[in-house]
C-alpha cells in the first residue's frame, strides 16, 4: 500500500492543509495516523475520486457546476481557438467551433473576404447560428460540403463526449462549382443579412477557390480534427467529475476548483 503525505493530498485535491485535516478527522477521506502525522492510502483515494471509473457522461459532470454552456466548460476556449486557427491555416479555409445549437465557441478563423463583409450585417450572426445549427441536424455523420445561407459551401464534423454529440468543427467559405451566385440570390442574401447588395456584389468573389481533390482532402482530415476535440472533452470531463467529488467531500464550490485547476 502506498501512503501519501498531507502535501501530496493537497496537490491532488487542490484544497488547503486544514481542510485535509478536517476531512481525515471526520472520516470523509481514508487516512491513518503514523505517529503524529496523517498518511493517506493512495489506492483508496483514487477509488474515492473515481480514478477507475469509465468516462462520466456530460449530464453527470456538468450541471452541478452551474455552467450554462457545457461546451465552454468541457472545451477551454483558448485551446479550442488555437486548434480552430491551426485547422483553418492547414485547410486554407474558414473554421469555427460551435455547440450543437450553432452557438460559436470560437471566433471564425481565417474568414474569407465575402464572409467578413457580410458578417457586419444586422442579422448575419443569428443567421450564421441558424445555418450552423442546420448542419448539426444532418443525419449523415460523415462530413460533406453543403451550401450555406450565404451561398458558399461548408462542412462539419461532430465533437463527441462519451456517446453524446456536444459540438461541431465547421469549415467553409468554399466556392461551389457555379459561382458567383445570381443577382436574385445576392438580393436574397442582402435581405437576410441587412447588408446592401452593392457591398455583397463587391466582395462576392472573395471566397476560397479549391478544387475537388482539395475538398476531399479536407473532408478526410476534418474528422481527425474533431477527434482531437473529442479527446480533450473526455479528459476535461473526467477532471470535472473528479473535482465535483472533491468539492462534495470538502464542501467547496466546484466552479472555484475548476478555475484554479484549468
Amino acid at each position: 500500500m502506498t501512503l501519501l503525505t498531507t502535501k501530496q493530498v493537497q496537490e491532488l485535491f487542490k484544497v488547503d492543509r486544514s481542510t485535509i485535516y478536517r476531512m481525515a478527522e471526520d472520516g470523509r477521506i481514508p487516512a491513518v495516523k503514523v505517529g503524529r502525522q496523517w498518511r493517506f492510502p493512495s489506492e483508496k483515494l483514487e477509488s474515492l475520486l473515481g480514478g477507475a471509473d469509465p468516462t462520466p457522461s456530460l449530464a453527470r459532470s456538468v450541471p452541478s457546476a452551474g455552467i450554462e454552456n457545457p461546451l465552454n466548460l468541457t472545451l477551454p476556449i483558448e485551446t479550442s481557438q488555437a486548434i480552430a486557427d491551426l485547422a483553418a491555416d492547414l485547410f486554407g479555409v474558414m473554421a469555427v467551433v460551435t455547440d450543437m445549437d450553432g452557438k460559436a465557441l470560437t471566433t471564425v478563423a481565417n474568414p474569407c473576404g465575402y464572409f467578413s463583409a457580410v458578417f457586419e450585417g444586422v442579422y448575419t450572426a443569428d443567421r450564421c447560428s441558424e445555418g450552423w445549427r442546420e448542419l448539426g441536424r444532418e443525419i449523415d455523420l460523415e462530413p460533406r460540403f453543403l451550401p450555406s445561407h450565404l451561398g458558399f459551401l461548408c462542412a462539419r464534423s461532430f465533437i463527441r463526449h462519451g456517446d453524446a454529440l456536444i459540438g461541431m468543427v465547421i469549415v467553409g467559405g468554399v466556392a461551389p462549382e457555379e459561382w458567383p451566385p445570381s443577382e436574385v440570390a445576392m438580393g436574397s442574401v442582402s435581405a437576410q443579412t441587412g447588408v446592401p447588395v452593392d457591398m455583397i456584389r463587391k466582395h462576392i468573389n472573395e471566397v476560397y477557390w479549391i478544387d475537388e481533390a482539395h475538398q476531399e482532402w479536407i473532408l478526410r482530415n476534418l474528422s481527425r480534427v474533431s477527434d482531437i476535440f473529442s479527446h480533450l472533452a473526455d479528459g476535461q470531463g473526467r477532471l470535472i467529475a473528479k473535482l465535483e467529488r472533491i468539492a462534495a467531500l470538502a464542501g467547496a464550490d466546484t466552479r472555484t476548483l475548476i478555475k484554479e485547476t484549468t
